[in-house]
């Protein structure tokens, strides 16, 4: 073989990496009357091409996901025959997923799943049963018998959404000491203290959002100082000062993520996830009814603006997530049957819509991407 022959092939396999690098794995949660399971495929961050879904767990309503710290086990809330749960899998090579664990919660099944960083447990969040259930995991990731804290009482200001508590969401503060529950029917964020042995989690204290605003979903900026709460019946973001030493929420500020004019243009509209970008200057919103996605910068201060309000080129997007390098934004079309991907300015945090990226999954509700990692057992 020849010397420039040899250097050509070389420094093509160097390039390998880089290539593949661009291709990341992505898991998706659907529920809804076509809903059949969790489903995997690789998007393309350089072309926004996805590649061929393919089904990798049959399962009933897999509507959240969470992928555990070590990268090799996802857990999922769903339902099963005769009970509702969690289900948790390994990421067995080439992605596919084997179950290895279930347990059933008493209260039904969970809207919402997070798992602590320390990935010593994991929270459900249960809509119907006005719920937070605290899941034990073993070394192993096994699921233990969960406890179960009730909520109570209701806001009432929209009577047939919040005359009884739903808790929506659940998470944890960037120290992990805290976990935050935002419950729609109460107006509020329902905040508990993460015990130092990560064995269970107590009563902390409350926060109240905009009456009538039903909190949804929430996030940290990335320096941890602000909590940006999606309310998703007046379709509005509550911006609130976080003090980490006390588990304490402070309001700040209120900002619509539509305007009362398109609101009123449509028979239907509904707040549904909320997104901080990697580099901590820009927020997304997903609008149901409207089909869109609304785009804010963020002053230091915290205060939001809103600069863009991008259609979605679906229907009905429960959830939407952003590529872990920053450059995309995925909306999952529930109704539309459709994932689609928005290319992100690197400048301003605008999206434009690329062509072709789009493909076809029954009633998607919640992308995942999964660390690609080397190591999966086969």
């Amino acid at each position: 073989m020849s010397q420039k022959k040899f250097l050509t092939i070389f420094v093509f396999l160097l390039f390998i990496p880089f290539l593949s690098a661009e291709k990341i794995s992505l898991f998706i949660g659907t529920n809804g009357p076509s809903a059949d399971g969790i489903y995997h495929t690789f998007f393309d961050q350089k072309t926004g091409k996805f590649s061929p879904p393919e089904r990798v767990a049959e399962v009933q309503s897999p509507n959240f996901l969470a992928i555990h710290p070590d990268g090799e086990k996802i857990y999922a809330v769903c339902r099963w025959q005769n009970g509702a749960g969690v289900i948790g899998y390994r990421v067995s090579h080439p992605f596919q997923l084997v179950e290895f664990t279930r347990m059933n919660c008493p209260d039904g099944m969970g809207c919402h799943i997070a798992i602590h960083p320390d990935g010593n447990f994991l929270l459900t969040a249960q809509y119907s049963g006005g719920s937070v259930a605290f899941f034990p995991l073993d070394e192993r990731g096994m699921l233990g018998h969960p406890t179960i804290t009730e909520h109570s009482g209701g806001s009432g200001v929209i009577k047939s959404r919040q005359s009884n508590p739903h808790p929506h969401w659940c998470g944890f503060s960037p120290c992990g000491n805290f976990a935050l529950v935002p419950d729609l029917g109460l107006d509020q964020i329902v905040i508990y203290q993460v015990n130092e042995r990560r064995t269970k989690i107590v009563s902390h204290g409350t926060v109240k959002s905009v009456p009538g605003g039903g909190p949804r979903h929430m996030r940290f900026s990335i320096d941890g100082r602000w909590i940006f709460l999606l309310n998703e019946l007046r379709l509005s973001i509550s911006t609130f000062s976080w003090n980490k030493t006390l588990g304490q929420a402070f309001p700040a500020s209120s900002t619509p993520t539509l305007n009362d004019e398109i609101k009123d243009g449509e028979s239907f509209n509904s707040a549904a996830e909320i997104l901080v970008h990697p580099n901590g200057r820009w927020v997304y919103s997903s609008n149901r009814g409207h089909d869109s996605v609304s785009v804010f910068s963020m002053s230091e201060q915290g205060q939001l603006n809103r600069t863009q309000v991008q259609p979605v080129r679906g229907a009905f997007p429960r959830n939407i997530n952003l590529t872990p390098n920053g450059m995309w934004l995925l909306a999952a079309g529930q109704d539309s049957n459709t994932i689609s991907g928005h290319k992100i300015d690197s400048v301003t945090g605008l999206l434009t819509y690329q062509r072709g990226s789009i493909t076809n999954i029954p009633s998607p509700v919640c992308l995942v991407f999964h660390p690609n990692k080397k190591n999966l057992k086969k």
